[in-house]
C-alpha cells in the first residue's frame, strides 16, 4: 500500500511540475517573445508560422491539462513531438542548454519525462472527469 501511495504522489509531482514548466514556456512565447516574434522565429528556421501557434497552444493547454490531471497520458504523449522539435531546433547549439542558444539535452530529457508521465498516469489529486475517463480509457 505504501508503495502505491508513493508512486501516486511521485506521478502527481512529476505531472504538476512538468505542467507548470509547459505553462511557463508557453507564456514566455506569448508575453516575452510575443506571438508575432515566435511566429517569425519559427519561420526563420524554415518552419511554417502556423506551427508556432500550435506549439503555443500545445504548451498552454497541455500544461494546464497536466496540472489538472486531465487526459494525462494522452496529453503527455502529444507533447513529446513538441519537445523533440525543440531538441531539433537546439541541436546545432551543442549538448548543454546553458550554452549560447541553448543545447538539446533539456528538451530531450523533458521528452523522456513525458514518456514517464504517460506510463505512470495521472497519479493522485487529479481532476476526474468520468465521461473523459470512459472515452479515453487507459489514456485518461
Amino acid at each position: 500500500m505504501a508503495m502505491d501511495r508513493n508512486v501516486n504522489l511521485a506521478a502527481t509531482l512529476l505531472r504538476v511540475s512538468s505542467g507548470v514548466m509547459f505553462l511557463a514556456h508557453g507564456l514566455l512565447k506569448v508575453n516575452v517573445f510575443t506571438i508575432a516574434g515566435t511566429v517569425g522565429y519559427f519561420e526563420s528556421l524554415g518552419l511554417p508560422g502556423a506551427l508556432a501557434y500550435l506549439t503555443i497552444l500545445a504548451e498552454l493547454a497541455g500544461g494546464a491539462a497536466l496540472i489538472l490531471g486531465v487526459a494525462t497520458r494522452l496529453v503527455a504523449l502529444a507533447l513529446i513531438p513538441v519537445l523533440l522539435g525543440a531538441a531539433w531546433v537546439h541541436s546545432g547549439n551543442g549538448w548543454l542548454f546553458s550554452g549560447e542558444g541553448g543545447g538539446w539535452e533539456f528538451p530531450l530529457f523533458w521528452a523522456m519525462v513525458q514518456g514517464v508521465i504517460a506510463l505512470l498516469g495521472r497519479g493522485a489529486m487529479a481532476l476526474r472527469l468520468p465521461f473523459l475517463d470512459r472515452l479515453l480509457g487507459q489514456f485518461a
